[in-house]
């Protein structure tokens, strides 16, 4: 196996702390509201089918990624287990959707800091932004591993202290406060006050906030023991994050009635402030500021990797492949950002025509790389174990059965977002982009075979 010309300069507490934080970002503390209010206290259930179908995602790259590390990750597996084409796919939809997404992050950032400081135009906080990250991405990769690991705990702290705040409520541990009892669980409609149809609306309005895990897997190629890294980190992660999404939601429909939800307000923010604490919509923002800050980071980080990654397998320009003396690919980060900045300038000058349709072509691509990551796996696990089963040093639980179960929940989710009126332009822009994508593909193929 071909060693990776990066620096080995992540350690092993940037990957946990990358695993856990990775996933906790703005669509937890913000976007879990639209799926209270199709799911009611059901959405309960909803995090915990997005949450397993997440990890048995995460387990299945992980078992790939610490037997064949890469900084290409799932791209690099699904060449090796498909064909060039499914690489260069892969790879090439993870990096566009990466630039884009980078793009709402650095305005919704933006869009914060304004408010607390108007003087400054929001222009200016994303210039700004943006500048401190590629500053810290062109540097050795321990700076961006330095400010995943203070993002993520900061995240993995708020929480945790939600958590504990939200159970002494329910328990009529905090001053002035009765307990809570099953009431907010079984009132107002019940449990499931929209039935099951709300249980389904809820998954495909919160199963893409899980989307980052994938990160880690990119990030342990640059670690001292890339193997043993992934597989800890993976380990770490999967179990911790379900506690965290499935906890929160757990929390906030059982303090308060899931109606008492407001739209545009965090329920993280309606909870705290229920049960006193002080300034909690203050305190709110700056945990989603940072959230936006780290996506932001991860996602530079992850898309200048991938799109090296593709440079070293002759996908992408070869002028990208340039490595600083400190193992860092700086042309590849600068040729990340240049993209997210065009994304960011789209994102502020025309949010509702053309980033709007560059959004929606990317809304389903994470299900389009997690389909990928499952066939890929399903087609390496047995070429690893017949020609190095020493590598699996981390195995999917109850192969194949599993592996096909998170096939078939993708292509539910799918078929849901078909019938789904809010979800079908996401799904129909962004099966266009992934066939444009694969025509690409399939054209470098012929080209190929002829020479």
């Amino acid at each position: 196996m071909q060693d990776e010309p990066l620096s080995a300069g992540l350690k092993q507490r940037h990957l946990t702390m990358l695993g856990l934080g990775g996933v906790i970002g703005a669509g937890l503390f913000v976007g879990s509201g639209a799926g209270i209010a199709v799911a009611g206290p059901g959405i309960v259930v909803s995090y915990l089918i997005a949450g397993t179908l997440a990890m048995l995602v995460m387990r299945m790259l992980g078992e790939m990624s610490a037997a064949m590390p890469a900084s290409g990750s799932f791209s690099v597996h699904a060449e090796r287990a498909l064909g060039r084409w499914a690489g260069f796919s892969a790879g090439w939809l993870y990096w566009f959707m990466l630039v884009v997404v980078l793009a709402v992050e650095a305005t919704g950032a933006a869009q914060i800091a304004n408010g607390w400081v108007p003087g400054v135009p929001q222009w200016a906080w994303v210039l700004l932004f943006m500048v401190v990250f590629t500053v810290a991405n062109l540097t050795a990769v321990k700076n961006f591993g330095e400010f995943e690991f203070w993002f993520a705990a900061l995240k993995v702290f708020a929480i945790v202290a939600f958590l504990v705040l939200g159970a002494l409520a329910i328990f009529g541990l905090l001053p002035d406060t009765d307990p809570v009892g099953l009431t907010n669980l079984t009132g107002r409609g019940g449990f499931l006050p929209h039935g099951w149809e709300g249980v389904v609306s809820g998954v495909l309005a919160v199963v893409f906030a899980f989307g980052g895990l994938e990160v880690v897997t990119i990030a342990a190629a640059e670690s001292e023991d890339p193997a043993r890294s992934v597989a800890r980190a993976v380990r770490s992660a999967v179990f911790r994050i379900l506690f965290f999404y499935v906890g929160s939601m757990l929390v906030i429909v059982t303090v308060l009635p899931w109606t008492a939800q407001k739209a545009g307000i965090s329920p993280y923010v309606t909870v705290l402030d229920s049960i006193g604490v002080p300034s909690a919509a203050q305190i709110m923002n700056i945990v989603v500021f940072v959230a936006l800050l780290s996506a932001l980071n991860a996602n530079l980080y992850g898309s200048s990797r991938m799109i090296f990654s593709l440079a070293e397998r002759d996908e992408a320009p070869k002028a990208l492949l340039k490595v600083s003396g400190g193992g860092v690919p700086r042309r590849a980060v600068l040729a990340s950002v240049a993209f997210g900045f065009i994304s960011v300038l789209l994102n502020l000058e025309w949010p509702d025509t053309i980033f709007l349709y560059m959004l929606n072509s990317v809304g389903a691509v994470l299900l389009f790389v997690w389909a990928l990551i499952a066939v890929s796996q399903l087609r390496l696990r047995r070429r690893i174990e017949q020609e190095a089963p020493e590598r699996l040093v981390l195995k999917m639980w109850a192969f194949p059965w599993l592996t096909w179960v998170a096939i078939a929940a993708m292509a539910a989710v799918f078929g849901l977002m078909l019938t789904d009126e809010a979800a079908r332009p996401q799904l129909m822009w962004s099966t266009g982009a992934t066939l444009l994508v694969l025509a690409v593909a399939g054209v470098r193929e012929l080209r190929a075979r002829r020479d």
